[in-house]
């Protein structure tokens, strides 16, 4: 059956973004671990160390801008969209529901991550290549949580790009969706209402803004 109204695209930019995400970081990390070896191959390394990370940071930031489209744009076909907003919610909490997930959540510590590994490429100095290698490394990790693979019938992460809702296991057999046209009488579900409030739109980010910035002592401590 061909679905009327679905922006199948959309998802499809947003998951190479994730891929992206995930192998720039993987090659960040890899080069700056050999850059931070004192050899004649250390600039070599940590050129492209410093281009894979801005690769990953660019992969990101199209994460970011790709779902908040989605979200404002009510693209309730994919089940993140549906499940934390609907169309009556004002902006500020259609920001909300942007990490009300656990996807959107990793993706707002992975976000950080970014924006703190910009500023020690530029102010690490020799410190850079073992210091930015811990934090790559970092980034591997929570950029995996958005993949979304399944290794050994364990589900690795999950991605809010490709988890369509007339898909999902808890959907299955749903008289709706044997209408092409589904989309025209479907709402979301919205964000849970203990979280409609001012607090929820500036709390999290400064907490996850927080718990980020402790991969700053921590990828010193390993260097050293």
């Amino acid at each position: 059956m061909e679905y009327v109204g679905e922006h199948l695209l959309i998802g499809k930019i947003g998951n190479v973004f994730v891929i992206l995400s995930f192998v720039a970081a993987l090659v960040a990390s890899i080069c700056y671990f050999l850059a931070s070896k004192d050899n004649e191959e250390t600039t070599s390394w940590k050129s492209l160390a410093k281009k894979a990370f801005l690769l990953h940071g660019f992969s990101v930031f199209g994460i970011v801008v790709t779902l908040f489209i989605m979200l404002y744009n009510h693209y309730f076909e994919y089940e993140y969209v549906w499940h934390h907003s609907n169309k009556q919610m004002p902006m500020r909490y259609i920001l909300s529901c942007f990490w009300e997930g656990q996807e959107g959540s990793f993706l707002l510590w992975t976000f950080w991550h970014v924006i703190i590994g910009f500023i020690l490429q530029r102010s690490a100095k020799n410190w850079e290549a073992p210091v930015m290698a811990v934090i790559s490394l970092v980034q591997v990790f929570l950029a995996s949580m958005l993949l979304g693979v399944v290794i050994s019938n364990h589900l690795i992460g999950c991605n809010p790009f490709t988890v369509l809702l007339r898909n999902h296991p808890n959907f299955e057999n749903v008289p709706l969706f044997t209408n092409s046209a589904y989309l025209e009488r479907l709402n979301g579900k919205g964000l849970n209402p203990l979280l409609q409030n001012y607090w929820m739109t500036i709390h999290p980010p400064t907490l996850f803004l927080g718990f980020a910035l402790t991969v700053v002592p921590f990828a010193y401590a390993l260097a050293g």
